[in-house]
Parts: C-alpha cells; structure tokens; sequence
C-alpha cells in the first residue's frame, strides 16, 4: 500500500505531467480557456491513462520489445476513441469545444510517455496508481489554469450552460489571459508557484 501511494503521489507533485515534466503543454494551453472543457479533458485523460496502463501492464510479458510502441498507440487509440465517441454522444457541446484535442490524445506525450517508462515495466496495481496520479495531477493543473484565464479573462465561469461564478458590474478582463501568449505567460507563473511549494521541504530539511 505504501508503495502505491507513493506512485500515485509522485503524479501529483513530483512527477507532475505539467509542472515538473513538462509534456502535454499543446493542449494545455490550448483547452484552458474554459473551466468546462479542461474538466472534461481531465476526465478524459485520467481514463485513458488509467485504462491503457493497465492494459499495456497486463500484457506486458506478451508484447516484444521491437514493436512495442506501436502496439501503445493501438491500444492508447482504442481507448481514446471510447472517449471521443461517448462524448460525441451525449455531450455535443462539449465535444465542439474540445475538438480535435480529444483525437491527439492518441499521441500525448504523458500517455505514451507513461506506457513506455511505467506501465511496460510495473506491476497492474502500480500501474494503475501511476495512470491515477498522473491524470489527477495534470487534471488539477489544466483546470486550475482554465479557472484563472476564464474567471479573469472573461468575468465569469460557465458550467454546463449556467454561469456559476460571475464577476462584479463594471469589471474589465484583461483579455490577454483569453489569448495564447497570456495563457503561456500564466502557466509560467504556476510553475514557478508549484516548484517553490515543491522545494519548501528540501529547504527547511537544509536550514
């Protein structure tokens, strides 16, 4: 248990997808205009990342080591095309904002990154932890991101059609954070944020 913990925690500080590794920054950027859409692709990327782990450590004795990766993208593929169907489906809405970012989940590089460091050489159980720490923690970012550009940069947050949070009459967005060069300018100041909570410990364990 404790080992899978510490996997599954490794995701959400550490490791972080985003704020440590930097992979998956396209997207990112991309999608966290909307507090709506990031939630969905959160979702979406923590069920790929948990169900393709699984799988591909499940099967890892079986697949060999010179096709492997391609053998990652099926599988990856499989499971992203479950997502792109189901909200196709029942969240059109959704889908039309997410657009072409649900499909190039297929080769986001926290995906098959994860199946190539991780998954291929884990146990399932750990596998599984890592796919879960993983997803939560880019999730928590790109959410965390959209809330700011959103609420700021447009005054309010929708949710399903319903504004939920609305600023006060007469505020005025900046719209720059709607835009790509202020949603890059703000993720830099939450990494910057993000690894300085990472480094309080090492620098009190030095004081």
């Amino acid at each position: 248990m404790k080992e899978w913990l510490k996997v599954f925690r490794a995701g959400l500080s550490i490791d972080n997808p985003l704020t440590v590794l930097m992979i998956g920054l396209c997207a990112t950027l991309a999608v966290s205009s909307q507090v709506e859409g990031s939630l969905f692709m959160g979702i979406a990327v923590i069920f790929v990342l948990v169900m393709s782990n699984a799988l591909i450590s499940v099967l890892r004795k079986l697949i060999p080591s010179q096709v492997r990766i391609p053998i990652f993208i099926v599988i990856i593929a499989s499971f992203v095309t479950v997502v792109d169907l189901f909200l196709k489906a029942f969240f059109p809405p959704i889908y039309a904002v997410l657009g072409i970012w649900i499909p190039l989940i297929v080769v986001n590089c926290i995906i098959l990154g994860r199946a190539e460091a991780f998954a291929y050489h884990n146990r399932v159980w750990l596998s599984i932890a890592d796919g879960l720490g993983m997803g939560i923690g880019f999730s928590l970012v790109l959410v965390g991101l959209a809330f700011i550009r959103e609420f700021f940069g447009s005054g309010k947050i929708e949710l399903l059609g319903a504004t939920v949070l609305k600023m006060p009459t007469g505020y005025a967005p900046p719209t720059i954070l709607m835009m790509f060069p202020g949603a890059f300018i703000l993720f830099g100041f939450v990494v910057a944020f993000v690894r300085w909570l990472n480094e309080r410990p090492t620098n009190r364990k030095a004081a």
